[in-house]
C-alpha cells in the first residue's frame, strides 16, 4: 500500500486523522503518569533480627549464620551481605538482574526465614523488609509548640488517614513517633520491708488487667456478649490497684509502694527535628502509574483543608515536594518544544522559502503529539528519561520533512506536477529515510537490551526516541507531501536544449515556463525571487566549489571528524549530571555503643552551627531552613520560601 498516494487521494481522511492525532496527543500529555524518575525493579531486601544484650560474636553464631544458611537455598539470590552488631543482625539480600517477578521470590524468602526462626534463641523474631523501593516524593514535618509527642502522633494519624483517601497515594509513613510506656518505679528495700517482690507486683498487675473475653449469654432470641471489667484504662487505674501484703492481710494501693508515671521509651529508636523544633515527619509515596503533579495538588488541598481544624501553633512544613521538581521539568520540556519550533523556523528562513519552512515546522508538534499518544498506549510516562528523549529527538525529527519537501520543491521547479512530484519523491526517499531513522534507533538499542537496573532506568530514553523518529518518518511520507502539494507554489525554470548545447555568444537565456495547473500556482508568487539574493548566490558558489572538488571535500570532512573526536578529552564525562536541586543530606556515624543522648547532643551542635555560622542572611549565600510553603491556621498556603 502506497501511504503517500492514499494520503493525497483521501485528503479529508488524512486531515481528520491528523486532527485525531493532535487531540489524542494533547489528551495524553494531560493524563500521562508523571514522575521525576522512571520506575525500575529494586531487587533488594533486608532481614533484621534483634537479640538484645548479645555480643556481636554471639549474634553472628546464633542468629546470622543460621539465617544466611537458609537464605542461600533460594536460587534467585545473587549476593548476601551481613552485619552482626551488639544485639542486632542485619542481612542484605540482592537478587539476580534477570529476576523480574519479585513477589514469589520474596514470599519464598519469608518462608525460609520463618523456617530458620525455630532454630534461633528464644525471643529472636527476624523481620523481612522488601519495600526498599518505595519512593516518598512528598515529605511533611509536623511541629506544634507546647504539644506532647502523643498529641503530635494523634494529629499525624488523622492527617495520614486523610492522605490515604487520595487516589494517587500508595503509602503514608510516620517517622519520629515516640513509643509510649507506663513506668513502675519502686524501691527494692521498701518492697522487701513489705514482704513483696518484683514478680509478685508483676503478677498482681497481670491478674488485674483482664483482657480476655468473658463469653456470652443466650436469652433465647439474642446472644449477649460479656466483657469483663477491671482492665486498666488510665494510669490512675494502675495506681488504685489493691495489693494484699503477705502475712498481714493488709491492703495497699499500688501507688503507695511504687511511683507510676507515663512516658516514652528511653533511649528512643529515632527522633526528628525540623527547622530547629521537635517534629514528626509524614512521608507520602505515589502509587505506580500515578500523576505526581496531580498528587501534589491534592496534597496541598488536603493540607489546606485540615490545618483549620487545629489550634494556633500546629504547623506543617513541606520539607521535600517532588511535584514541583517534575512540574518544572515538564515546563522546561514545553519551552524546549516552542524554542525548537522557533529555531527550525529561523534556520529554514535562511535556506528555505516561507511556505517550505511552515510545512517543515508543522512536523515538530505533530510528531510530538503522535509520540505522546503512543506513549500512553505503551504505558510510558513523563519522567526524566522520557523528557530527555523528547528533547533529543527535537533535533532529529525535522530531517525527514526537510528532505521530502526539498525533493518535491526541486521536482516541481523542474516542471513536474505537484502530485507527481509528491509520489515520485515518496518512491525515491521513503526507504532511505526509514533506514536512516532505524539506524539512529539502533544506536540507542543497547540501552534497552541492557539486563540491569541501569538498563531498566534508561530504557524510556531509547523507546521514546524510537517512537518519535518513526512518527516523524510516517508523517514525512503522508502529511508533508500533502501539505507541500497544497502549499508550495513555484515558477518552473528550464534551460532550452539548444542554448544549453551551443552556449554561443553568451546570449543563451533560461526560458521561464510557468506552471499550467491553476490549482497549484498562486497569482502573486515570488518563490524564484526568494533565492535570487546575494546570500543564496554566495551559498550556491560554495556548494559548486565543494562539489567540483570531491576529494578535497571528503578529506576535509574526515579531518573535521577526527579533530572533533580529539576534543572529547576536554569534555567532562559523567553518566548522569549532578543534581541542580539546592538540597543535600549528610549521614553521621558514631562508634558502636555510643549513647543516644551523646549522638543527639552532637546533632544539636551541628544544627546550631548550621543555623548560625552557615545560615544565609544579609544577602549572603548559605544554608536556609528547608521549609517550603508554610501552613498555619488562618493563613493557608502563603508560598513563602524556606
Amino acid at each position: 500500500m502506497n501511504l503517500t498516494r492514499y494520503a493525497i487521494d483521501n485528503r479529508v481522511v488524512t486531515f481528520v486523522a491528523l486532527v485525531v492525532v493532535a487531540f489524542s496527543g494533547y489528551s495524553a500529555y494531560r493524563s500521562l503518569p508523571r514522575a521525576e524518575d522512571p520506575g525500575f525493579v529494586v531487587r533488594h531486601a533486608i532481614v533484621i533480627a534483634r537479640f538484645p544484650g548479645a555480643a556481636p560474636e554471639r549474634v553472628e553464631l546464633l542468629v546470622t549464620d543460621k539465617l544466611e544458611s537458609a537464605i542461600q537455598e533460594i536460587p534467585e539470590v545473587a549476593h548476601i551481605t551481613s552485619e552482626s552488631r551488639i544485639g542486632q543482625s542485619i542481612i542484605s539480600v540482592e537478587l539476580r538482574e534477570t529476576v523480574t517477578n519479585l513477589r514469589p521470590v520474596w514470599d519464598n524468602l519469608r518462608r525460609k526465614v520463618a523456617g530458620a526462626a525455630a532454630e534461633l534463641p528464644q525471643g529472636v523474631v527476624p523481620v523481612v523488609g522488601d519495600d526498599l523501593g518505595d519512593v516518598f516524593g512528598t515529605v511533611l514535618a509536623l511541629t506544634a509548640d507546647g504539644f506532647s509527642y502523643a498529641e503530635l502522633e494523634e494529629i499525624a494519624e488523622q492527617v495520614r488517614n486523610i492522605f490515604l483517601r487520595i487516589d494517587d497515594v500508595a503509602k503514608v509513613e510516620i517517622h519520629g513517633a515516640q513509643e509510649e510506656r507506663v513506668f513502675v518505679n519502686f524501691d527494692n528495700a521498701r518492697l522487701a520491708g513489705l514482704g513483696l517482690s518484683v514478680p509478685q507486683l508483676q503478677g498482681i498487675l497481670q491478674s488485674s488487667n483482664i483482657i480476655i473475653p468473658g463469653g456470652a449469654v443466650e436469652t433465647g432470641v439474642e446472644r449477649i456478649s460479656l466483657e469483663p471489667t477491671g482492665n486498666f484504662t488510665s494510669v490512675d487505674d494502675i495506681r488504685r490497684t489493691l495489693i494484699t501484703l503477705p502475712g498481714t492481710g493488709e491492703t495497699l494501693y499500688m501507688g503507695d509502694v511504687a511511683d507510676i508515671q507515663r512516658g516514652y521509651v528511653d533511649p528512643p529508636s529515632s527522633k526528628v527535628r525540623a527547622n530547629g523544633h521537635p517534629a514528626l515527619v509524614l512521608a507520602v509515596s505515589m502509587r505506580a502509574g500515578g500523576n505526581i503533579i496531580a498528587l501534589g495538588e491534592d496534597i496541598r488541598a488536603a493540607i489546606a483543608e485540615v490545618e483549620v481544624r487545629y489550634p494556633v501553633g500546629v504547623a506543617f512544613d513541606i520539607l521535600a515536594f517532588q511535584p514541583e521538581v517534575v512540574d518544572r521539568a515538564v515546563s522546561t520540556f514545553v519551552n524546549s518544544i516552542l524554542q525548537a519550533v522557533g529555531i527550525v523556523l529561523a534556520c529554514m528562513l535562511l535556506f528555505l522559502g516561507l511556505r517550505t519552512r511552515l510545512v517543515v515546522a508543522a512536523l515538530v508538534p505533530m510528531a510530538m503529539m503522535a509520540t505522546l499518544m503512543l506513549m500512553r498506549y505503551l504505558g510510558i510516562g513523563l519522567d526524566k528519561m522520557s523528557l530527555v528523549a523528547l528533547i533529543i529527538a527535537l533535533g532529529l525529527l525535522v530531517d525527514n520533512a526537510i528532505v521530502m519537501s526539498e525533493s518535491m520543491l526541486v521536482r516541481m521547479q523542474a516542471g513536474e506536477h505537484a502530485r507527481e512530484a509528491a509520489l515520485a519523491s515518496s518512491r525515491e526517499l521513503r526507504f532511505p529515510l526509514l533506514v536512516s531513522s532505524l539506524t539512529t534507533i539502533v544506536a540507542f538499542l543497547p540501552i534497552v537490551l541492557a539486563e540491569s537496573a541501569v538498563g531498566e532506568y534508561t530504557a524510556p530514553l531509547a523507546q521514546v526516541i524510537a517512537l518519535t523518529l518513526l512518527s516523524s518518518w510516517l508523517l514525512a511520507i503522508t502529511m508533508v507531501p500533502l501539505l507541500c502539494m497544497l502549499c508550495l507554489r513555484v515558477k518552473q525554470r528550464k534551460l532550452s536544449a539548444r542554448a544549453a548545447e551551443s552556449g554561443a555568444d553568451g546570449r543563451a537565456e533560461a526560458a521561464d515556463v510557468t506552471a499550467t495547473d491553476a490549482q497549484e500556482e498562486a497569482p502573486n508568487d515570488r518563490m524564484g525571487a526568494e533565492f535570487d539574493t546575494p546570500f543564496y548566490r554566495r551559498y550556491s558558489g560554495v556548494l559548486r566549489y565543494l562539489l567540483a572538488r570531491p576529494l578535497v571535500t571528503v578529506v576535509g570532512a574526515f579531518g573535521l571528524l577526527v579533530a572533533t573526536l580529539g576534543l572529547f578529552r576536554f569534555v567532562e564525562q559523567a553518566f548522569f549530571p549532578d543534581s541542580t536541586e539546592l538540597l543535600f543530606t549528610g549521614d553521621f556515624e558514631f562508634p558502636y555503643g555510643t549513647s543516644f543522648a551523646h549522638a543527639e547532643a552532637a546533632m544539636l551542635d551541628i544544627e546550631r552551627f548550621m543555623s548560625g555560622e552557615l545560615a544565609a542572611r544579609d544577602g549572603r549565600e548559605g544554608v536556609r531552613w528547608r521549609s517550603g510553603p508554610r501552613i498555619r491556621r488562618g493563613s493557608g498556603l502563603d508560598g513563602s520560601a524556606g
